[in-house]
């Protein structure tokens, strides 16, 4: 089997040939800039990993594994400018060095490019990723709407929050390992566990990208440190924090998630200040090594070896252990 490293190398290769400028420019020079500024190339290599983890060559994969990576690029230009977000992997959004239609257009163009990818699969196995596509694609807006929704409500549960995450962020996750599970033609019950591992690992990384949100380095993180609560997005950090705070201090973070000031400096510092008094940083950290943890006992349900088993634990154990 090949490395981590082997399967991202051969998918940007892959990707850079695949991904090249054409006309209309205005149309496409955004999706390309968007595509080649980096990011972990997390669902890709799995999709890759997975396939051949269940018997197949992972270069059949290639073409699911950039559908995969479209479609999540198609969804952050579209977050960003729902977010007002400035920054994506430590540069311009797509919509401030653009404008506002270009991100939308050119955004759609990715969606639409995704699904012509899984025309390059025969009979049942497009069928399969198409279906597989389309469910999660709904799954994603639907998560997307929640964490809008959320940000005006005064109630938020974290049950609720955990199915908002899973859905934007999740199932994502776990149908890209699905869809390498596909390729290779393995069992419904394996490629549904290999879903779910995905799935779990897929909360964990949420969890773990809203403590950085909060505590990242921002030379490594690569987006705006404190975005999350600039945006008033009710987070797990946040939720923990009113179950721990003190009466006063949970009447201040109320306070302060109703409020867009100009300067947000002072509100970056002052939340950070409640949620570590409320021992948010540890709870969240136990929160991240419980989902980490589900994924693996998902692993013992598996018919793979022991080798492909302990490499899908050493990917989880990075994730939980990263700092970008």
């Amino acid at each position: 089997m090949a490395d981590i490293a082997q399967y991202r190398e051969t998918f940007i290769k892959y990707l850079e040939e695949k991904v090249v400028l054409t006309e209309p420019k205005n149309l496409y020079e955004p999706i390309v800039y968007i595509l080649k500024l980096g990011g972990k190339r997390l669902r890709p290599v799995l999709t890759l990993m997975t396939a051949e983890i269940f018997g197949t060559p992972y270069k059949k994969a290639l073409d699911a594994a950039l559908a995969v990576e479209v479609f999540h690029n198609f969804s952050l230009v579209h977050d960003d400018i729902m977010d007002e977000a400035p920054l994506r992997r430590g540069k311009v959004t797509v919509h401030e060095k653009w404008d506002i239609n270009t991100g939308i257009l050119s955004g759609d163009t990715m969606l639409i490019l995704a699904y012509q990818l899984f025309e390059n699969y025969d009979g049942n196995i497009f069928k399969a990723l198409a279906e597989l596509f389309s469910k999660t694609a709904i799954q994603v807006c639907e998560g997307q709407q929640y964490d809008v929704d959320f940000e005006t409500r005064n109630d938020v549960t974290i049950p609720e929050y955990l199915k908002m995450i899973e859905y934007k962020t999740a199932v994502l996750v776990g149908a890209a390992m699905k869809m390498g599970a596909i390729i290779a033609q393995t069992s419904d019950k394996d490629a549904e566990g290999i879903y779910d591992f995905g799935r779990y690992l897929g909360v964990a990384f949420q969890l773990q990208d809203d403590y950085l949100d909060a505590y990242g380095d921002p030379k490594t993180f690569g987006k705006q440190v404190g975005g999350d609560i600039i945006e008033n997005k009710k987070t797990y950090l946040y939720l923990k924090a009113l179950e721990n705070s003190s009466e006063a201090n949970t009447k201040k973070l109320m306070q302060l998630f109703s409020e867009k000031p100009v300067d947000t400096t002072e509100k970056v510092a002052t939340v950070k200040t409640i949620f570590n008094e409320a021992n948010v940083p540890e709870t969240m950290k136990t929160a991240i090594s419980e989902y980490t943890l589900k994924a693996f006992q998902v692993l013992e349900t598996l018919n793979i070896g022991d080798k492909e088993k302990q490499m899908l634990k050493v990917f989880g154990e990075q994730l939980m252990n990263r700092t970008v």
